[in-house]
């Protein structure tokens, strides 16, 4: 009884001395998501030939709402299908402020931008151009079924332009003429709640049901499964699969390699939401193999270098 005492106040040392610096990092990124969302939905960035570029920069804003604006706007054929995938690539959700919070990390935390920037833009390219390829009519069905919605309703589309936009992992609407200072708050104490969840599982596992060396044992013999294992973990549609991401690689029990694998394929919400507003089901397999497949070949191609 002891040692769990011991690791459950571990955990909560562990989680307070990040819970100030998530703290102000949630306003900063509420900031931008109330400064940014409506003008990433209204205009016109994200239709021309330099959007995957454009999406992948946007993507690398460590907030969740982005990655589900745009699924809405490509379920709607205002956006290019490389857009949608450089943001669901070049978001990292909650490992972004878990990482700054951590600054021993930092050089790992300007890699992981960087090569989320990177793969963003090149995979965002190739999913036009297999886009291209492989749904060629169906582009210039969706092309005529946006003009005659836009057509149908001028004032309807005008009401949705001023309604909140439910953009947010915690289900919260963003209006454009208040600021959410609730919001912020909540989510910071959301995503510590986690964290002292997942540091007490850890705690447990390395110092009383398995122990350190051993577990280090098992993570190195791993290293083959662990860029799998990441992906499986990133696809799962809550903000919890990058916390528990993040903090496995801040251990020591996840590769770079895996860690980044993970991430590329964790959106948020954004898959759950693309199924819900997409009912073409080739384009949404489509999206997630896209996503899928390059974010394994990458891990595993940094977990053997």
């Amino acid at each position: 009884m002891e040692e769990y005492l011991h690791v459950i106040l571990e955990a909560l040392i562990d989680t307070a001395k990040v819970l100030p610096l998530l703290f102000v990092v949630y306003y900063l990124i509420e900031l931008l998501e109330f400064k940014f969302a409506f003008d990433f939905a209204n205009k016109n960035w994200l239709k021309g030939k330099a959007s995957p570029l454009i999406a992948s920069a946007i993507g690398c804003i460590p907030q969740c709402g982005f990655s589900i604006v745009s699924t809405d706007l490509f379920s709607r054929g205002s956006i290019s299908v490389g857009a949608l995938v450089a943001v669901y690539i070049a978001t990292s959700d909650e490992a972004i402020p878990l990482m700054i919070a951590n600054p021993s990390s930092f050089p790992f935390l300007i890699a992981l931008i960087c090569a989320k920037l990177v793969l963003g833009i090149a995979i965002g390219y190739l999913a036009n151009l297999l886009y291209k390829l492989i749904f060629k009519k169906k582009k210039e069905e969706i092309k005529v079924h946006v003009h005659d919605e836009h057509h149908h309703d001028e004032q309807g589309h005008h009401e949705h332009e001023e309604k909140p936009i439910d953009i947010g992992c915690c289900n919260h609407g963003v209006d454009s003429k208040s600021f959410n200072w609730w919001h912020p708050l909540l989510h910071c104490l959301k995503i510590s709640a986690f964290i002292l969840i997942i540091n007490i599982f850890f705690n447990c596992i390395t110092h009383i049901w398995v122990g350190e060396e051993a577990l280090k044992n098992f993570l190195s013999a791993s290293i083959f499964i662990q860029p799998l294992l990441a992906v499986l973990i990133g696809l799962i549609p809550n903000c919890a699969s990058s916390v528990v991401l993040t903090e496995l690689f801040l251990i020591n029990g996840l590769s770079f390699g895996s860690l980044l694998a993970g991430l590329c394929v964790n959106a948020g919400l954004g898959i759950i939401f693309l199924f819900k507003q997409n009912k073409n089901w080739k384009e949404n397999l489509f999206i997630m193999l896209i996503l899928i497949i390059p974010s394994l070949i990458v891990g595993y191609a940094l977990n053997f270098i």
